[in-house]
């Protein structure tokens, strides 16, 4: 197999079990090696077949953010299943058949030494659950007690209807295109972190499935989806920094 390797990846995000690390971000550094075949790429120059590394970092670094890991040991594994997880229904990406990833925190210990964690995996080893719903499908990247991470599938035609919490932080990210999100075209690449109590809402007019990257703090709790009517609320994409 190939590797694609995406290297020096750095984020600012919190990170720690310690209370200033709770409470202040701090950078962390990514390098991935990616295995699989890139010769379909190469032959036919299409991006679909191999892995956009824009996007991929734009995911990697959208799941530091929002997550809040307390160790990077937990950060590793979520992220490792993350990108090991085939592609999204409509996601134009070649499945990842192994990954190595390093995990640096390079200023925890200020001048004295760098703490990283080095994990290598195959896609052998992720097999995501898979939970049936009113508009498609969900399926579950990774849940601590602090968080969860999951992928929701938004069936052709379907929707994800006006609702709101009051216990669940959702942060989310689109994946795919041609999702209207408060009944307006939204880009994939687009994320919304929603405040509790704002309603929020997703359609699907294509024919095609449509794919949402979310993460609830805490882990989904099914009670707190509560479904209101009205109009959606104004709250504007989140406008985080690039990795």
């Amino acid at each position: 197999m190939d590797c694609i390797e995406l290297n020096g990846l750095e984020v600012d995000c919190v990170v720690g079990i310690y209370p200033r690390e709770r409470h202040m971000p701090q950078r962390v550094r990514l390098d991935l090696g990616m295995y699989l075949s890139t010769e379909l790429a190469a032959r036919g120059e299409l991006i679909s077949a191999t892995i956009d590394y824009s996007a991929l970092a734009q995911q990697v670094g959208f799941l530091l953010r929002a997550c809040e890991f307390r160790l990077i040991e937990t950060a590793a594994h979520a992220l490792a299943r993350y990108l090991l997880a085939p592609p999204a229904p409509d996601e134009q990406r070649a499945q990842i058949e192994a990954l190595r990833l390093r995990l640096t925190k390079p200023f925890a210990l200020g001048a004295t030494a760098e703490p990283s964690l080095l994990i290598e995996r195959d896609r052998h080893w992720v097999e995501l659950p898979r939970e049936p719903t009113s508009y498609g499908f969900v399926e579950v990247v990774h849940e601590t007690r602090d968080a969860g991470i999951y992928r929701l599938n938004i069936a052709p035609g379907a929707s994800i209807p006006l609702h709101h919490h009051k216990q669940m932080l959702e942060s989310e990210l689109v994946l795919t295109d041609g999702l209207l999100c408060q009944q307006k075209p939204i880009p994939a690449g687009a994320a919304h972190r929603w405040p509790l109590g704002a309603a929020h809402s997703y359609d699907n007019p294509t024919d095609r499935y449509q794919s949402i990257l979310c993460v609830d703090a805490p882990r989904f709790v099914a009670g707190d989806q509560i479904e209101v009517s009205g109009q959606p609320e104004e709250v504007r994409p989140l406008i985080w920094p690039l990795p």
